[in-house]
């Protein structure tokens, strides 16, 4: 874990707390988890506190279709970590954006999923990729909320702090993360060719293999940039 300068933690305004506990079986009743999501919850959730409200109503913000409210929830984890079809599980349970926190041995992490409304389905959320902040120990003065016009923009800038690779100008959240999964997959590819290469004895597919990393590698150049 690293003690390193404050990133997606937030001094929360006091007047948005709930502090309330979420029952496990809430959760369950409401997403249905299959019986391995259900185990995973058991070995890694100690505890789900719904923390804050972000709202109208509790920070003066309007709301947006796409944003009526934000929710705050803390997981007080029983390990270091959490798998993401656990938070899935909750997102998939709580009809609004949420932003995870997660709680470790005198250590925060913050965790969110970018959430809307499901196209041409009423009622329905559909979140993408999880993207976790470093860890930082407790205690660490947090700044406040950032400004925003709205509960949209609140949101996209909250989110944002999430995010590992920073939003070029004028880039919207979606382009962003578009291009954060682009990354990911880009990645994913380079390990795998590096394992590749580390493997194979042919001096000619060393040399092919090599020329296809260089280029995977000048992608994510651009793609980081």
């Amino acid at each position: 874990m690293s003690d390193t300068a404050p990133f997606a933690l937030f001094a929360w305004p006091p007047q948005a707390a709930v502090a309330r506990p979420v029952a496990k079986t809430k959760i369950y009743a409401h997403a249905k988890p299959t019986a391995a999501v259900r185990a995973l919850f058991v070995q890694q959730v100690e505890s789900i506190t719904w923390a804050y409200k972000l709202a109208p109503e509790t920070i003066n913000l309007p709301a947006k279709p796409g944003v009526p409210e934000i929710e705050v929830f803390e997981i007080a984890l029983k390990q270091p970590d959490v798998g993401h079809a656990v938070l899935k599980c909750i997102d998939k349970a709580i009809p609004f954006p949420i932003l995870f926190v997660l709680r470790y041995e005198g250590h925060s992490q913050p965790v969110a999923a970018y959430k809307r409304p499901r196209d041409g389905a009423t009622g329905q959320w559909v979140a993408g990729d999880y993207h976790a902040a470093p860890w930082q120990k407790d205690g660490v003065a947090q700044p406040g909320l950032p400004v925003a016009l709205d509960l949209q923009g609140l949101y996209e800038q909250l989110l944002r702090q999430h995010l590992a690779v920073p939003a070029r100008s004028g880039e919207s959240l979606r382009d962003q993360l578009d291009r954060l999964s682009l990354l990911s997959a880009k990645q994913m590819a380079a390990a795998k060719l590096e394992s590749r290469l580390a493997q194979e004895k042919q001096f000619n597919r060393k040399v092919e293999i090599n020329a296809q990393l260089r280029t995977i590698r000048t992608e994510l150049h651009a793609l980081a940039s």
